[in-house]
């Protein structure tokens, strides 16, 4: 899905809420022997997630459940901003955005299902995965080709940075 306005709107993200399950990860909900949540991350989605801080644009996470796998992700990709628990994502995005001195059109968010959606009708850029409800993709301005959990947010992370002419510097030390 490619909606008219899409790279204005991609331009004017400085800070990406990322949901966790069905996001950055494929959405199964795993469960040790202890009881402990295992969650499987893609690599390509957190260098991604590192080429955006590098340039400039702000990561957060906001997720409806808990788990310590999730700090640590966060904490190895350099991301500070992690809500876990939320119960109103809309209400955890306002107060990100005016800590990060924006409003919601300087947002941008990802999420998979109905508790996303508030979020996705009210920010600047609002993307989801393919298997999102159809509900959700009727209100996403993007919809990634690659699934959550599976590269859908280096996918998004690439497209943010093309849509503000920073691709080329976020990989230069690549192509050097």
């Amino acid at each position: 899905m490619n909606t008219p306005g899409l790279l204005e709107r991609a331009r004017a993200v400085r800070l990406l809420v990322l949901d966790v399950d069905g996001v950055m990860t494929d959405g199964s909900l795993w469960f040790g022997p202890e009881g402990e949540q295992v969650k499987r991350f893609d690599v390509r989605d957190g260098q991604g997630i590192r080429l955006l801080i590098e340039a400039g644009i702000q990561v957060a996470i906001v997720s409806g459940r808990s788990a310590a796998a999730v700090e640590r992700r966060a904490e190895s990709l350099g991301i500070t901003r992690v809500v876990q628990g939320a119960g109103d994502k809309l209400a955890v995005c306002r107060e990100l955005a005016a800590a990060a001195g924006l409003g919601l059109d300087g947002l941008g968010a990802v999420g998979d299902d109905l508790p996303d959606l508030p979020v996705l009708r009210r920010v600047a850029f609002a993307a989801t995965v393919p298997a999102a409800p159809e509900l959700l993709r009727r209100h996403a301005h993007y919809v990634t080709a690659a699934p959550g959990g599976g590269g859908a947010v280096r996918e998004l992370a690439e497209l943010l940075l093309t849509a503000q002419g920073r691709l080329e510097a976020a990989l230069g030390r690549f192509l050097a």
